[in-house]
């Protein structure tokens, strides 16, 4: 049976202590995962809204926060599975934050963010994310828990933030 048919486990959050809320909470981006379809396209576009504080702190703190922001989701992620009892289940988008932060870097680090360009790193994010060219599709499969959770979404923030670099280093 197609396990995309299947129903998803509920989160039942009455049986949690208020610390698993949090990082259910967290892990499932601030509610923008529970949405009913597609809901890493959500949670990406959710992270969208980061894009004035990452332009407003610059390209080296963004950076630093990103990267901090990887880590924690590594815990966030592997937690909030753990809890709901399924392996990177879609409705964990905190790797999605991570994955469409790292994209807009490039645009932050040449100073060219504007909202064409933020639709076109979103876009590329989520081609990445959805195809999952080598290596993103070896990691989904090999690699468990929250690091494997946030580092496929983190190498597609890569492979569409490369392909932006390289689209502004020949412009």
């Amino acid at each position: 049976m197609d396990t995309n048919t299947l129903p998803k486990p509920s989160i039942d959050f009455k049986r949690m202590s208020w610390f698993n809320r949090c990082i259910v909470f967290c892990g499932v981006g601030f509610g923008s995962g529970l949405a009913p379809k597609a809901p890493g396209t959500f949670g990406s576009a959710f992270a969208l809204l980061f894009i004035p504080f990452w332009v407003w702190i610059g390209f080296y703190p963004s950076v630093a926060l990103i990267a901090l922001m990887s880590v924690i989701g590594i815990f966030f992620c592997g937690k909030t599975a753990e809890l709901m009892g399924v392996h990177d289940d879609g409705r964990i988008v905190w790797d999605e934050f991570a994955g469409q932060s790292i994209t807009v870097l490039p645009l932050i680090y040449f100073n060219v963010m504007d909202v064409k360009w933020a639709l076109i790193s979103f876009a590329l994010f989520r081609l990445f994310d959805v195809w999952k060219p080598w290596p993103i599709r070896v990691i989904d499969r090999q690699v468990h828990g929250g690091f494997g959770i946030m580092l496929d979404d983190l190498i597609a923030g890569l492979w569409a933030a490369l392909c932006i670099l390289i689209y502004l280093s020949l412009v």
